[in-house]
């Protein structure tokens, strides 16, 4: 192996940066996040924090450059930004989320000591959820653990969620870089051997139960561009197609409408509009879950909601908005640099945390708005007393880009991690059914005016990963890390005092 002081890998660095972004949708080669992450690790080894803090940060321009290069899109055709403008701020992004990369190296290196091959993976994985949860508002995107879901490692996301499965695979990235720096042991090959294959064997398990009669659901895809959408000439266009293509579905047991799907505010069109399709879903004993924004006055209150209309009524508010899109995070400089560069976007309220669950089709569901769904722990929330869960999202702000299809992968994690089925509605793609396991049982195509017919079971019972959620793992990493640290300090002491 080429020396780990070789330029060589400071060179290579964003290229396995970006291998590590093909190991997700829409490319899904997902044993290159294990190449990827095999090769950063070997590169730490034996180099100095700052260098390794370096290859770290490659590799983060690397992954993120390419992986989320839709926010430029977004900006550009959407957000009213200049050329200029979109590639700088999209530039500035990309860099400030590969200095997260560059911070497990640099702790690897410095806290590295006895066990180090449990270090480097636990580090990273606390890196992720650090910059997954807290920073910002949370930005889990091109997550480990994501990548895992056509795997044997996927035996283990009902178990441990999507973090304690990217620990997993972080940790067989490690053991294979010590395999390779030194004499193989058969300890490793029996322990990545047992690893992997109890992860196959969980494939199989079914954490959850069937409790109730098939459920016929239509989710309607309006495919307005997002471009058009609030125009105020096209509103009444936008309503009568939506109401055309729901009184054509009346069979199904629940109808879904993506996110925002009504372009005013619910005040403006409940006793007009959406009243009388109320009137009507009753009559044919389907329930309706729309989106619509909701204004609240005394104090101003903007919400992005949720309603369901027809058997039972209710509201959900969005309790995990999106940073930049829904509200401005760093106020005042955020507001300052938008506002320079022309870029105009929401200003919402989040909701109430304590909010009871809607419920459709004769069953309670969990209610997750666009971002929310790459959240863990609001998946979990209303367990065990939600049958299904209800993603609906407007990806037309990210055009023909790969984050449509990467934003589904990671809403297929938390069906797996419920072991519920999940109906994802969306305004331009992708609309699909999830199985309980993960699978897509039904997809719409891209970009297409229709409606995606299909059946679920509703499902009771918990899985493991519900009923503990995200902490422990990341419990149990921290007291790792800690228990080595003091092994290390301890075996430092025992050695001075032989001197």
């Amino acid at each position: 192996m080429t020396s780990s002081n070789s330029r060589y890998w400071d060179f290579s660095a964003p290229v396995a940066g970006v291998l590590f972004t093909q190991s997700f949708a829409p490319f899904d080669y997902a044993y290159l996040a294990l190449l990827a992450l095999v090769f950063l690790f070997a590169s730490w080894q034996a180099v100095s924090a700052k260098r390794a803090a370096l290859r770290g940060y490659l590799f983060g321009l690397g992954a993120f450059g390419f992986g989320v290069s839709w926010v430029c899109i977004s900006m550009y055709h959407f957000g009213g930004a200049s050329v200029l403008a979109a590639v700088t701020l999209t530039a500035l992004f990309v860099a400030f989320w590969a200095l997260f990369p560059a911070l497990a190296g640099y702790l690897s290196i410095t806290l590295q000591g006895t066990a180090g091959i449990v270090i480097v993976p636990g580090i990273w994985l606390l890196i992720e959820y650090v910059r997954g949860y807290w920073v910002l508002n949370g930005f889990p995107w091109l997550h480990s653990g994501y990548s895992q879901l056509e795997t044997p490692l996927a035996g283990y996301i009902p178990i441990v969620g999507v973090y304690g499965t990217g620990f997993i695979l972080a940790l067989t990235a490690s053991m294979l870089v010590a395999g390779i720096k030194t004499d193989k042991k058969p300890w490793r090959v029996l322990a990545l051997t047992l690893l992997w294959g109890v992860g196959a064997v969980l494939r199989t398990v079914d954490w959850t139960h069937e409790i109730g009669a098939p459920i016929r659901v239509a989710m309607i895809q309006g495919n307005v561009a997002q471009d058009q959408k609030w125009r105020p000439e096209n509103k009444i266009n936008t309503l009568l197609s939506y109401q055309k293509m729901t009184k054509a579905q009346w069979s199904a047991d629940v109808i879904i409408w993506p996110e925002t799907a009504i372009p005013a505010y619910l005040d403006q069109v409940k006793d007009s509009f959406l009243q009388p399709l109320a009137d009507e879903a009753r009559q044919h004993h389907t329930d309706l879950i729309i989106s619509v924004p909701v204004q609240e006055q005394a104090p101003t209150k903007n919400f992005n909601a949720v309603i369901t209309l027809g058997k039972t009524e209710g509201m959900y508010r969005k309790m995990h908005l999106l940073p930049f899109g829904e509200y401005l995070p760093m106020q005042p400089l955020s507001g300052f640099v938008l506002d320079r560069v022309n870029i105009k976007l929401g200003n919402f309220t989040p909701g109430a945390n304590d909010q009871p669950l809607l419920k459709a089709g004769g069953y309670p569901f969990i209610t997750l708005i666009c971002y929310e769904d790459v959240f863990g722990d609001l998946s979990i929330r209303g367990l065990p007393e939600a049958a299904f869960l209800v993603n609906v999202t407007n990806d037309g702000w990210f055009g023909d880009s790969i984050e449509p299809h990467q934003h589904l992968q990671m809403a297929r994690m938390r069906a797996m991690e419920t072991g519920r089925f999940l109906l994802r509605s969306t305004n331009t793609g992708v609309t699909a059914i999830v199985s309980p396991q993960g699978d897509i049982v039904r997809q719409a195509p891209l970009f297409q005016t229709t409606t995606l017919n299909g059946t679920i079971t509703p499902m009771g019972g918990m899985t493991p990963y519900a009923y503990w959620g995200d902490h422990p793992v990341i419990a149990a990493i921290v007291v790792l890390l800690l228990a080595l640290g003091g092994y290390r300090r301890y075996l430092n002491l025992s050695t001075q005092q032989d001197k």
